[in-house]
């Protein structure tokens, strides 16, 4: 009687584990989910009628080899980017430059790479640490409910902070891949 209570138990058990997302799958699909955004506002004044549609949605991408992460993602109109080199293994070098190369200029230390989830610390070139945490992405931003969507891929990136730039505040950021 205890055996098969026991046999019951771990089949139970080891179904409820097998169905469970991985730790770093779950953060990656929460870190996708960051990068959507819907919205769909009609307005009509006057008899003018004004409507806006935004549609952006970001799912984690699985690529057939490690190897294939490898590349340069930029933030071009912030001057912000990442060479990210992915070996066979699953060994993850990169580095980068938040802005000016001189100033802002790091190496990303102790980088893994979980499924899509690219995780490290950047060191400065000053020394100084940060956190840093992203997604492999691909993106479809559409304008209509109609509009096919203009894709691209690239690397969700949240900051651990927020910074300033140009009068815009940023919590995180979408690095496209260079093509």
């Amino acid at each position: 009687m205890r055996s098969s209570a026991m046999i019951t138990f771990l089949l139970a058990a080891s179904a409820t584990i097998g169905s469970r997302p991985v730790c770093g799958q779950s953060r990656a699909l929460e870190i996708a989910a960051a990068f959507s955004k819907h919205k769909s506002v009609v307005r009509e004044t006057h008899g003018v009628r004004r409507e806006k549609y935004k549609d952006v949605r970001s799912e984690p991408t699985v690529r057939q080899s490690v190897r294939d992460y490898s590349g340069v993602y930029e933030v071009s109109e912030l001057g912000y980017s990442l060479s990210v080199q992915v070996s066979d293994d699953g060994t993850v070098r990169a580095s980068g430059s938040d802005g000016d190369a001189q100033r802002r200029g790091f190496d990303l230390a102790n980088a893994k790479l979980q499924g899509t989830l690219l995780t490290g610390t950047k060191v400065f070139r000053d020394g100084t640490t940060e956190r840093f945490e992203a997604v492999f992405l691909t993106r479809t931003d559409r304008n209509s409910p109609t509009d096919p969507g203009t894709v691209s891929y690239g690397l969700g990136v949240l900051l651990p902070g927020t910074i300033e730039l140009s009068g815009n505040t940023y919590d995180k950021l979408f690095y496209q891949l260079r093509q």
